[in-house]
């Protein structure tokens, strides 16, 4: 069985419940699930994320578009619930948010533009099935999965049909977002300031 983030108990959750919650321990709700996340990500991680971040900020500089980086509350209604009984909060390592009217003093309500998960072998299954599928049904528009180890990003793009068949390329050179014209995100000098990979 594929590592995956521990549950919290087996009840359903709320973002009610989840405001309540102690912060020296950091949650995502799937569907009422709480999920543990991980309270100290790698150091490869932490320089993907900031990374791939200040790239979208220098280039979103002035633009309506806005990036952010975990820790952001995303709720992700599936209606017109009020956000007490939302059961799906996520908190992605970057994001982008083209509405500004999706956004508020607690975070991000809606789908973001554009979501960059970082994965870590704790988290893949989480990351790849869980997130993807929540992601897909709230109407994200792009979802990129950055692998450090393997060095290969999977890229998700929204079409009619759903997300279809990801787009798998290898981390090198530069990647375009997709969805925001004009933007990319260049690899090759922050892939050689990451560690060494030991087989």
């Amino acid at each position: 069985m594929p590592a995956t983030a521990a549950e919290r108990d087996a009840e359903p959750h709320s973002y009610g419940e989840y405001l309540s919650w102690p912060e020296d321990l950091r949650y995502e709700l799937i569907d009422g699930t709480a999920y543990l996340m991980s309270p100290a990500p790698s150091l490869d991680h932490q320089e993907i994320a900031g990374e791939v971040y200040r790239q979208l900020a220098n280039q979103l500089e002035d633009q309506l578009c806005r990036p952010f980086i975990a820790p952001v509350d995303v709720r992700l209604p599936k209606a017109n619930e009020q956000d007490a009984d939302i059961d799906t909060v996520v908190q992605p390592d970057v994001l982008v948010v083209c509405d500004p009217e999706q956004l508020d003093y607690r975070g991000v309500r809606g789908a973001p533009d554009f979501v960059v998960e970082v994965v870590s072998p704790g988290t893949a299954f989480h990351d790849h099935q869980r997130k993807r599928a929540i992601y897909e049904r709230a109407g994200v528009k792009e979802y990129w999965l950055v692998d450090p180890v393997e060095r290969f990003i999977t890229i998700y793009r929204l079409g009619e049909a759903g997300y279809g068949k990801p787009d798998i390329q290898p981390l090198e050179a530069e990647t375009t977002v997709g969805v925001l014209p004009g933007v990319s995100i260049q690899w090759d000098a922050l892939v050689a300031r990451l560690a060494v990979v030991v087989e």
